[in-house]
């Protein structure tokens, strides 16, 4: 093998091990993670040092919300366990009792995990308008009517 064959071969590895390093940290950093509430009590490392995902069912009558203030106090639960969340803020419209949750903060040293951002999961389910509601044609005829 000649001197150029071989330079050639040794910076294609480089670039090759330089490109699939750029390629493994970028799909790392892409990925997100949630805890769920018997995950989150496991780990107790997770509490209040890192800001992390927590994923779960809104526990049926625990939302409570102070309109003065904006600020929600709800439990999520996987079932088993049951975390006690605070939120300030305008939750999605989609969030409500008995329904999933994805909420993103901290978990507090007084084991309320203080959350600034609700994702609120919707039903995969398509329900197709109903028979005595107009069709979307007709709707749109509406709107462009001219009175």
């Amino acid at each position: 093998m000649s001197g150029r064959t071989r330079r050639l071969l040794i910076g294609g590895l480089i670039i090759g091990g330089v490109l699939g390093y750029l390629i493994w940290t970028g799909t790392e950093q892409a990925l997100v993670y949630f805890y769920t509430p018997s995950e989150l009590q496991a780990h107790a490392a997770a509490r209040g040092v890192q800001r992390i995902r927590l994923g779960g069912m809104v526990v049926e009558g625990s939302l409570v919300h102070a309109p003065e203030t904006l600020s929600y106090k709800f439990q999520l639960t996987d079932g088993g366990a049951k975390v006690p969340v605070r939120f300030t803020g305008i939750p999605p419209d989609l969030f409500k009792e008995g329904t999933g949750a994805i909420v993103e903060g901290q978990m507090g040293a007084d084991g309320v995990f203080a959350a600034d951002l609700i994702m609120a999961k919707h039903s995969e389910e398509y329900r197709p308008p109903a028979e005595d509601q107009p069709s979307p044609k007709e709707l749109y005829r509406s709107l462009i009517k001219k009175k």
